[in-house]
């Protein structure tokens, strides 16, 4: 097993008169991140939650960054002017946008019954299907409860009883992925499976225990560096074929993660996301705060290229294959109770656009038995959504890190134009 300790995750980015403050925090070891943000024109602040560092080595992190102060994309697009860190008040994106945005509205609301989705996280969240019922409660989306069946949780063995210890760090992963889940397929069962640790062998683990239990689609919201071991972890836990398996690409800016870079999987990368008065409604760009925090990307240095990725500059495996938002200022709305004061929060990193990616493959359909959904986006690439404005950071090939028409790293081919690209 490898060690894996992604960046610690102290990072900052300088606007006007918040440069002191900002340091004097980053000194103080609290990693906040300040953003001016397009769409705010006000500082809208963050930091890494805690699951973002591993407690141990041989552990990966997760890739979520919880908002802790400013406006929002969402607040100043309504003229809601309390403080985003208020927990009384949500202040991202709730479903109704995300659906507006990918053009999931009618998709949302017709389709994904009978389907499952499997989130995979590390440790146990105790509050996860009361918090989860909360956000579906308040946005109007139909219940999903274990009374019902809707809603399962088991540990990486199955076990509904013997669960991992709780972590509220991982807690606030887990409600960021199961109210992305119910946002974008508010008609589908969902299965959390719970690592009893983060390292990739029990993660891994959790991976094949939700396929045992019947999953078609998983969702994976953590990584770490890249290793030699990392065709092994392919065949031993990503290799599932007829399961659309996401990964998250990381929030540490350019340069490849694992398992990301698994040529199994579908890598997503990340956007930020903004309402315009275009035809759409809503432009992306790449999301990039600094060069150490922005979408992850890049040309794995170990997994082999999968033969539907045809991209020329990269002779192994490419990151990403699509993306959607992440950006923490133009993040999501999410509900959380553990080991946090009980309310709304918003939230960003990659860890947010792998659950929706996740979703809308689930509301596109069951996929192919001896097929890789991944391939599915690069044959219908004109059914994307593609960004073509903004960079991760440098890079000797341009496409690995710098957006562009057509594929590139931190976005792939795009984001989510309503679910034919995600078919077979």
């Amino acid at each position: 097993m490898r060690t894996n300790f992604p960046h610690i995750r102290l990072r900052w980015h300088r606007v006007g008169s918040a440069t002191a403050v900002t340091a004097a925090l980053v000194l103080a070891g609290f990693g906040t991140a300040v953003h001016a943000d397009a769409t705010t024109s006000s500082k809208v602040t963050w930091a890494a939650t805690p699951c973002a560092t591993p407690k141990k080595t041989g552990e990966l992190a997760c890739n979520s960054l919880r908002v802790t102060g400013g406006t929002t994309a969402f607040q100043k697009a309504r003229g809601i002017t309390p403080k985003a860190a208020d927990a009384a008040t949500p202040s991202g994106y709730g479903p109704s946008d995300l659906q507006s945005a990918y053009g999931l509205t009618s998709a949302s609301a017709s389709n994904g019954s009978g389907e499952t989705i499997a989130i995979v996280d590390a440790y146990n969240d105790p509050n996860a299907e009361a918090d989860l019922a909360k956000y579906r409660s308040y946005y109007g989306l139909p219940a999903c409860t274990s009374a019902s069946g809707c809603f399962k949780k088991v540990s990486q063995t199955g076990s509904t009883t013997s669960l991992p210890s709780s972590d509220a760090g991982w807690a606030e992963e887990i409600s960021l992925d199961l109210d992305m889940v119910s946002a974008i397929a508010p008609n589908a069962k969902i299965l959390l499976v719970e690592a009893k640790s983060a390292t990739m062998a029990n993660l891994g683990k959790a991976v094949n225990e939700a396929v045992t239990l019947g999953a078609k689609f998983v969702s994976n919201s953590y990584g770490g560096s890249e290793s030699s071991s990392d065709t092994s972890y392919d065949s031993s836990y990503f290799n599932h074929p007829g399961v659309a398996i996401t990964v998250s690409a990381g929030d540490e800016g350019y340069g490849a993660e694992y398992p990301a870079a698994s040529k199994y999987v579908t890598s997503v990368g990340g956007t930020a996301l903004s309402a315009s008065s275009n035809s759409r409604g809503w432009t992306e760009t790449v999301w990039k705060t600094s060069s150490t925090e922005g979408t992850g990307s890049g040309c794995s240095s170990y997994d082999a290229k999968p033969s539907w990725q045809t991209d020329t500059g990269c002779t192994k495996r490419m990151i990403s294959d699509v993306s959607a938002v992440a950006d923490p200022a133009t993040g999501v709305s999410v509900y959380d109770s553990y080991g946090v004061t009980a309310g709304w929060y918003t939230f960003g990193g990659t860890s947010a656009s792998s659950p929706i990616i996740a979703a809308v493959y689930a509301l596109a359909g069951t996929p192919g038995s001896s097929d890789y959904p991944a391939q599915y986006p690069y044959k219908h690439t004109s059914s994307l959504n593609d960004v073509t404005s903004g960079n991760n950071g440098s890079c000797s090939t341009s496409y690995f890190c710098t957006a562009t028409t057509g594929y590139d790293g931190p976005t792939g081919w795009g984001t989510p134009k309503g679910v034919s690209a995600f078919t077979g």
